[in-house]
């Protein structure tokens, strides 16, 4: 016999569907009643002081609904956290050296939290919020940035950066007349001008210390910070330079903050630096790994990053520009974009494993090294298209012997002597023309057979046609990016 339910047997289970219903809502509404939303929580809030602008971290234990601006008369920053409130003493906060003079907090809305900072300067603020990590939780990040205001105190020499920017602007037209297809020489012949004084100027080397602030890079097994590492060796590798007649460095930080790694390069660029290294303790999850490493630009690298870079239209200072952006290339399609980009990364990156092989041969006589050739990859803050550029893997910090032989100070200063030496062994092989270098070599060279030492009115065209060569092969003989002569330099003569 079928089974089925009588009309009576149907009516009861959906009442009785109701009453479960009903008391499951009644249920959920009193645990809602006795367990309110639970607010989040500023753990701590951070600072970081750099020349151009100072970083405020909010540590939050959940993630926030935040709003910042800025007031006048007096100068003030509001940040607004919804349903947040505080879990540490704000009197803690050491502002230290920076547009920040005190913070205040309150409440606001019933359950929102407000911070107050009291400013004594003009900022442009930026915030976002960054997705907890291994080692942090949720963190609003709020940069305070000081307009007009550059990130080195001592900037290049007026004269220095002159030079160099005619070296650069020589080398970007030889290029540019290669992609289009027109003869090098005819490019030359346009800017041929009569022999200069020589300036005898300082090479200058950009020394950047990797990570800081709240970016520490990696740590050790004992609590050894990356940060702290490289910055005590950039700031040894600097003195080394510094120590060295013919060079000039400066540090992209020098001190506990973070700079944005595209800021490095662009930092650099405004200095005019000759070569740009970039200093870091290696890490693994496994502690046996040790040794020293050096990168330099891989070429894949270079072609990805240079198409991204050529589609951030809002950049109007096209990297292939150079420095100050004289070359306009508003008018070349994509593709020549490209190989003019890719011209200029060749020809830096060339250089670049010239002297990577010169610090790697150094840091193999006071270290073992990890790989025993220069490797290539796409890092981000070797990107510079005008600048050769090394990234230098000091050691592991994560292996625990190596972890110890990176906190001595003896060790420290075998790495910034290593890493000195040798770029500056490449250089006195290669030295821009207008160096104090160039110079010195020149002066031990006494322009005899198959030499020309330039005398006080000489034009490249005029030594290239007394010589019966090409401006183009005297030039290339002679390592020459520009067409420019200083007197007493020596030209070697190549054979008609």
């Amino acid at each position: 016999m079928p089974f089925y339910e009588k009309p009576w047997q149907t009516r009861c289970h959906v009442n009785a569907a109701r009453h479960l219903i009903s008391l499951v809502v009644l249920m959920m509404l009193a645990i809602w009643h006795v367990v309110p939303a639970q607010a989040a929580d500023v753990d701590n809030i951070r600072l970081w002081a750099a020349p151009d602008h100072v970083r405020v971290v909010f540590d939050l234990s959940d993630e926030v609904e935040s709003s910042v601006f800025k007031l006048d008369g007096p100068r003030r920053l509001v940040v607004d956290l919804k349903d947040t409130q505080l879990a540490f003493d704000p009197d803690d906060v050491d502002p230290g050296d920076s547009a920040i003079d005190a913070l205040r907090t309150g409440r606001r809305n019933g359950d929102d939290l407000r911070v107050v900072f009291d400013l004594n300067r003009k900022i442009e603020p930026h915030h976002f919020l960054l997705p907890p990590t291994d080692q942090y939780g949720y963190r609003l990040v709020v940069d305070l940035d000081y307009p007009g205001e550059g990130a080195l105190d001592e900037p290049v020499d007026p004269i220095a950066a002159m030079i160099r920017d005619q070296e650069m602007d020589a080398e970007r037209e030889l290029r540019q007349a290669e992609a289009e297809g027109r003869s090098p020489s005819a490019a030359l012949a346009k800017r041929d001008s009569q022999a200069k004084p020589h300036p005898k100027r300082d090479i200058i080397v950009a020394v950047d210390p990797g990570h800081g602030g709240e970016d520490p890079g990696a740590t050790g097994p004992s609590g050894t910070r990356e940060k702290d590492v490289v910055l005590a060796i950039a700031r040894k590798v600097k003195a080394h330079f510094d120590a060295t007649p013919g060079f000039k460095a400066f540090l992209t930080r020098d001190s506990d903050y973070y700079v944005g790694l595209r800021k490095r390069t662009l930092l650099a660029r405004e200095q005019k630096a000759d070569f740009f290294v970039s200093v870091h303790a290696d890490a693994v999850k496994s502690r046996g790994p040790t040794g020293s490493s050096v990168y330099a630009l891989s070429k894949n690298g270079a072609t990805s990053e240079s198409a991204r870079w050529l589609a951030e239209t809002e950049n109007r200072s096209d990297l292939i520009g150079g420095v100050d952006g004289n070359l306009d290339l508003s008018d070349k399609d994509e593709v020549l974009r490209g190989v003019l980009l890719d011209l200029t990364m060749t020809a830096t990156m060339n250089d670049s494993l010239s002297v990577g092989g010169q610090v790697l041969d150094k840091l193999g006589r006071i270290n073992h090294l990890h790989r025993s050739q220069v490797e290539q990859a796409g890092f981000v803050v070797l990107k510079s298209p005008d600048i050769p550029s090394l990234l230098v893997e000091t050691g592991f910090i994560s292996n625990p012997s190596e972890e110890k032989k990176l906190r001595s100070s003896a060790f420290q200063e075998q790495v910034a002597d290593a890493i000195g030496d040798g770029i500056i062994a490449h250089f006195r092989h290669h030295p821009p023309p207008s160096s104090l270098l160039a110079w010195q070599r020149d002066q031990g060279r006494g322009g005899g057979p198959g030499e020309y030492r330039v005398q006080k009115g000489d034009t490249l065209s005029q030594v290239a046609a007394r010589h019966d060569v090409t401006m183009l092969a005297l030039k290339r003989a002679n390592d020459l990016s520009g067409d420019i002569l200083r007197v007493g330099q020596v030209l070697k003569i190549p054979h008609s």
